[in-house]
């Protein structure tokens, strides 16, 4: 079975599955990180090599402040306690968005995790977090215009491979397929940019229920299509 190199996820429902149960949405929160524990262990069992998992929106701070403080501790303290079993089983974290806007702990938490784990290949977790699509690609956009006026690069030579050379993480590949849980059928401005040719999976299963059995079928319904990138 061919396995998709990149598996990007857009984890939502978390605040449904809390409702369902009459908990806080923090809960649902919680209870994802723990899908996050088993998605990353059937990545690693799979082969996969690069995984993204988008966290936190630049929209998300709209959100009700409680809410934002303790999803901004509960990713400091996901991260920090997992490190060590990250870096042993060869889990490099890296992180993409805006980094300014974090609280100083989890910002602190998060680029320890990327320090201790730099020197692992086997899987590239890929944390999303005060991403947006349209903001990547916005910034990528402002560096252009600055090389240009600098004298730096030609304006004329600006082409797609310029583009994608400036944005967050420009060396980690293009998704070979997006998951979106809970039934909702959109990006949500998610990796605009780079799920230009990415197959798309659609499944009804919240995330804090996505278990290794969803993983696997996403993995057989990924090898059942035939990628084309728009050629005949």
């Amino acid at each position: 079975m061919e396995i998709p190199r990149h598996i990007a996820f857009i984890m939502d429902g978390n605040g449904r599955w809390a409702r369902s149960r009459g908990l806080p949405r923090i809960k649902g929160h919680e209870a994802g990180a723990e899908a996050v524990r088993r998605v990353v262990a059937a990545a690693l069992r799979h082969g996969v090599r690069y995984l993204t998992l988008y966290a936190f929106s630049v929209e998300n701070w709209s959100r009700p402040q409680a809410e934002v403080k303790a999803l901004m501790r509960l990713l400091g303290r996901f991260v920090s306690s997992n490190v060590d079993e990250l870096r042993r089983k060869g889990v490099r974290v890296r992180v993409m968005g805006r980094r300014s806007d974090l609280p100083r702990a989890t910002d602190r938490a998060l680029a320890a995790a990327e320090l201790e784990t730099a020197p692992c290949s086997k899987l590239q977790l890929v944390i999303c977090v005060s991403y947006g699509g349209r903001t990547e690609i916005a910034e990528a956009a402002r560096r252009l215009a600055l090389d240009a006026a600098a004298g730096r690069i030609d304006p004329t030579s600006i082409d797609e491979s310029a583009v994608a050379s400036r944005l967050y993480l420009p060396d980690v590949p293009d998704p070979d397929l997006v998951v979106r849980t809970s039934g909702e059928r959109r990006l949500s401005n998610f990796l605009l940019w780079q799920c230009a040719y990415a197959e798309m999976l659609f499944v009804p299963v919240l995330w804090p229920d996505f278990d290794m059995a969803d993983f696997d079928a996403a993995l057989e319904d990924y090898a059942s299509r035939s990628r084309r990138f728009g050629g005949v």
